[in-house]
């Protein structure tokens, strides 16, 4: 968890993600920093996210983030 926190701070240092309910909604990722996310995340957790997992709804928290990484093979 800590490191997709390290990830997130590193895209959007200006934003504060640890009291953020929901990334996408509160206007602190947007599609350009999702795609920047991924990379990152494929990278950190040696994994491919697929196409289809790229939507808002997996990546609005750290939880749903951890969910889509595990599901594409990540070890986290």
């Amino acid at each position: 968890m800590e490191k997709i926190y390290k990830i997130l701070q590193n895209i959007r240092p200006e934003f504060d993600f640890r009291t953020s309910t929901n990334f996408i909604e509160e206007g602190l990722l947007d599609s350009f920093d999702m795609v920047s996310l991924v990379s990152e995340l494929e990278a950190e957790y040696d994994c491919i996210i697929d196409a289809l997992d790229i939507m808002p709804e997996n990546f609005g928290t750290v939880e749903s983030i951890m969910l889509v990484v595990k599901k594409n093979g990540g070890n986290i």
